[in-house]
């Protein structure tokens, strides 16, 4: 993992700038693009992405950022949260679903907290128990005790304590 580049994609995550923003100031000149990784991604220098960033992050978060986008699952998940927390919903559905994708029973919980309560994504209780329920069976005590609470076919929400 390189500590001074970083995808597009999660350039345009964490910033909110949309992709076509994103392309017209590589095309200006304004950001550098680097060459791609070993995915094919197109990658950008970090040190011109950090100053865009839609909320204030500590020196360890960022850290976790570029963990999180080269495919770290646990540091996706803590990325994931931390715009969740910081009511960036869209953003931390980003994160949390990449690490879902690679059966991190946390971000699977979250998931499925933010389908039930409408967090960044339409408000949907199948999604979300469906979510859940994945997270149950990796094992993951919160969600295990949530599908517990399920009485005569309501789902009765348990938040996480952050």
């Amino acid at each position: 993992m390189s500590l001074n580049v970083i995808s597009v994609e999660a350039a345009i995550a964490i910033t909110e700038r949309s992709r076509s923003t994103w392309w017209r100031r590589i095309a200006k000149g304004e950001i550098t693009r680097v060459a791609d990784d070993a995915r094919g991604r197109a990658m950008l220098l970090w040190s011109e992405v950090v100053p865009q960033i839609c909320v204030p992050m500590e020196p360890d978060d960022l850290t976790f950022v570029l963990r999180a986008d080269a495919g770290d699952a646990a540091a996706q998940n803590d990325i994931g949260q931390f715009f969740s927390i910081a009511g960036k919903h869209k953003i931390a559905l980003y994160w949390l679903q990449q690490a879902a994708q690679q059966d991190y029973p946390d971000a699977m919980q979250w998931l499925g907290r933010c389908y039930i309560s409408g967090d960044g994504v339409p408000k949907n209780d199948n999604l979300g128990i469906m979510w859940i329920a994945k997270a149950a069976a990796h094992d993951h005590v919160i969600a295990q005790t949530q599908i517990k609470g399920l009485r005569g076919g309501k789902f009765v929400a348990q938040t996480n304590n952050v």
